[in-house]
């Protein structure tokens, strides 16, 4: 869960440092990200946004079904959402100091704002995307992409049902791959 939670702020080779099961969890997200990338469905759901966010279409996406997978977590999760997300924060408040400093920083907004619990209503979202936004100095537009989220819902949410199917099923195999590896 670290690996794959700070592998974003870990460039190249530098998990080396790191433990084995760290170094897994990077790889991980690696693959994740390869797979989510070039999925079909991913696709489909950036072109639903593309002319208007152009290359922030992904970003924006990405926290669309970090949405999706909030708001269905019943779905996914024999462990309610609050939970879940309490052992996060605490887990992650705990060893933030041992992190990278990108991380270390994320950790702190994650926390004080509750974000993945709050990923699970429209109010969070609007939050990050106005945060978003508000780190590309308004370039991104991002702030507007709730009102795409209103008109779009359905087919998006559709999308990220049949992407999180294809998606659980690559990680499970991915993961047992990078364990034999390392």
């Amino acid at each position: 869960m670290i690996g794959n939670f700070i592998a974003d702020h870990i460039r190249g080779n530098n998990y080396e440092g790191f433990s084995k099961e760290i170094q897994q969890g990077i790889f991980l997200h690696r693959e994740i990200d390869t797979f989510t990338d070039a999925h079909e469905i991913v696709r489909k759901s950036k072109r639903r946004l593309h002319e208007r966010y152009r290359h922030y279409d992904g970003v924006i996406i990405d926290i669309f079904y970090d949405y999706f997978l909030a708001k269905n977590w019943d779905d996914y999760s024999e462990i309610p959402l609050d939970v879940y997300t309490d052992g996060i924060n605490k887990m992650f408040g705990e060893i933030s100091d041992e992190l990278p400093v990108k991380s270390q920083n994320f950790i702190k907004y994650m926390i004080e704002y509750n974000i993945l619990f709050n990923y699970k209503n429209k109010e969070g979202i609007t939050k990050v995307l106005n945060g978003m936004n508000a780190r590309t100095k308004g370039k991104s537009q991002m702030n507007l992409a709730i009102e795409d989220l209103n008109l779009l819902e359905t087919e998006l949410e559709e999308d990220f049902t049949l992407f999180f199917k294809d998606l659980i099923a690559h990680t499970n195999q991915k993961f047992k791959e990078i364990k034999t590896a390392l």
